[in-house]
């Protein structure tokens, strides 16, 4: 089967090589020209420009995007329209806002064209592991892609399902995310714990490999946390900043909204911006607060 990709990064590159694997031919375009140098040279094609992406795809064509979310996706999406026929499907593989999905659903809907959302998850080891991709949008578009789902997922039978209409599969993907982003946070305090008890001179690499095997908290998530630990231990040279691309906040917004108690998702959103703050105002404020009660030292800088 033929599929347009578009966004040829990391994640995308990884995907149109386990495609070609799986016998199935990638058209990708880029605004990066080595990054569509480096598709033909894997065996699919790269091409300079979305109106020859469009030329290239024969019958019914499907065009999986894959960048950043927002107005580079409706950019995109405005370019192809003129290029597409009636029945053609967009996919949108990127962390968009499900409401943006909703939206843009409606719109090419009444263009005679179909968009399916794929909220897509495997990171840069989707290659060798295989995608999760929880999926949105009509289901005879959805059929139709069932080869190129069945091919980028773990197994033709798992990690990929139609979870429902348009938007379906971009809101499980900002809910996934947002239990991702309190997952890190659990196992990120608990490490910090371990590090802090100096008395027992704990080895975190050593404990991250025991609690991988046969433990209740074992996870891919702590696979990747001991290969990190095992590499840094002491996690020399890394400045204490984390960003977030978006998601957890939705999520936490969402659950406002359906008045869903959140806290440990909302918390953990919450600490990645605490960590941007150097000197942060608020801890100060509190150290401040302390000394004029209780008469508590404070740190001067």
């Amino acid at each position: 089967m033929q599929l347009g990709l578009i966004g040829l990064g990391k994640m995308g590159g990884n995907m149109a090589e386990r495609l070609r694997l799986g016998g199935h031919q990638v058209v990708g375009f880029d605004y990066d020209a080595g990054a569509v140098a480096r598709l033909s040279a894997s065996g699919n094609a790269g091409v300079p420009s979305l109106e020859e992406l469009a030329e290239k795809l024969e019958g019914r064509k499907a065009i999986w995007i894959m960048v950043p979310q927002g107005k580079p996706v409706d950019e995109t999406i405005a370019k192809l329209e003129p290029l597409l026929n009636p029945g053609d499907i967009l996919i949108d593989g990127g962390n968009s806002n499900y409401k943006d999905t909703m939206r843009r659903s409606k719109e090419v809907a009444a263009k005679g064209l179909h968009l399916v959302d794929v909220g897509t998850s495997g990171g840069v080891w989707g290659l060798k592991e295989g995608y999760s991709m929880m999926i949105g949008g009509d289901r005879e578009p959805v059929e139709h892609l069932r080869p190129i789902f069945e091919t980028l997922a773990p197994a033709a039978d798992k990690g990929w399902g139609h979870v429902g209409p348009g938007g379906a599969g971009h809101f499980v993907k900002m809910v996934h995310n947002g239990i991702e982003y309190g997952l890190m946070q659990a196992y990120a305090e608990g490490f910090t714990i371990l590090e802090k008890k100096e008395e027992f001179g704990l080895n975190l690499p050593q404990v991250a490999e025991i609690w991988r095997y046969g433990s209740v908290v074992r996870s891919w998530l702590l696979d990747l946390t001991a290969e990190a630990l095992a590499g840094n231990p002491t996690l020399d040279g890394l400045q204490a900043y984390v960003v977030d691309s978006g998601e957890g906040r939705w999520t936490v917004f969402e659950a406002i909204d359906l008045n869903v108690s959140a806290p440990v998702i909302t918390e953990s959103v919450i600490r990645r911006i605490r960590s941007r703050e150097e000197n942060n105002f608020t801890d100060r404020m509190l150290a401040i607060m302390r000394k004029e009660f209780g008469g508590h030292a404070v740190k001067a800088n």
